[in-house]
């Protein structure tokens, strides 16, 4: 039963969220307060008790103590890149660019049908099943190695943990190696978003991805720049 914490101080908006994932099957933990969400999230000092894993986190942007995209960054920044969904009454594209930049994995602008939030929570524990993989065997990128299955990066003897957006995409050009993938493409099927999104999202997880994998960033060759098209994934 994948395990949801749900962040939101509007506290019948919280209830009508809770009950209704437990209705389709998920177990819920709420929490109404930014600072007690992030000491949930990001871990404590060595030999404190750790709490139950999370599979998803829910989280409001407006909330007391600390907001949803401060939330988001300290988590990633502390090494927890559980998929988080981001709900916000702020639903401006450049709202939205600013949630998946903060580490969100996807993003619901209030109001939101519940139908949709169902949807969106299905969608996102699938779409971190898909880029898991059916299988455990690492993959290699160049002098890099990705184990999907632990979202983990090796280098020599540097280790990355990757977050789910980064996880996709790299997931998506591995799949498709040695073809063009567009941006649209990858807007529709990594952020879930329409194809014809204007944001600059894209091209800064390509560089994260550089930085991870090639011998030099500065002159990529793994990871190529298609002008005008998209991105290609080549074999070193």
């Amino acid at each position: 039963m994948p395990r949801v914490l749900l962040v939101e101080d509007e506290e019948h908006l919280a209830a009508g969220i809770r009950f209704n994932l437990e209705l389709d099957g998920y177990e819920v933990e709420t929490i109404d307060d930014g600072l007690r969400a992030l000491e949930r999230l990001v871990p404590g000092p060595e030999g404190a008790p750790t709490p139950a894993p999370i599979d998803l986190v829910v989280l409001d942007v407006m909330l007391p103590g600390l907001d949803g995209f401060q939330i988001a960054a300290r988590m990633r920044e502390a090494g927890n890149y559980t998929p988080v969904l981001m709900l916000t009454a702020k639903g401006l594209p450049e709202d939205v660019v600013e949630g998946l930049q903060a580490g969100a994995d996807d993003y619901l602008p209030k109001p939101f049908d519940l139908a949709v939030l169902l949807a969106r929570v299905k969608g996102l524990i699938r779409r971190r099943d898909w880029a898991r993989g059916t299988t455990s065997e690492p993959v290699r990128v160049g002098s890099a190695t990705v184990d999907f299955a632990n979202f983990e990066l090796r280098k020599g003897e540097e280790v990355v943990r990757l977050t789910l957006l980064e996880a996709m995409l790299l997931k998506l050009l591995v799949q498709k190696r040695g073809q063009v993938v567009s941006k649209a493409e990858i807007l529709e099927k990594v952020w879930n978003l329409s194809p014809d999104t204007e944001t600059r999202a894209v091209d800064n997880f390509v560089m994260r991805l550089r930085r991870y994998i090639e011998e030099d960033g500065a002159g990529p060759k793994l990871l190529q720049t298609v002008r005008g098209v998209g991105y290609r994934l080549v074999d070193e």
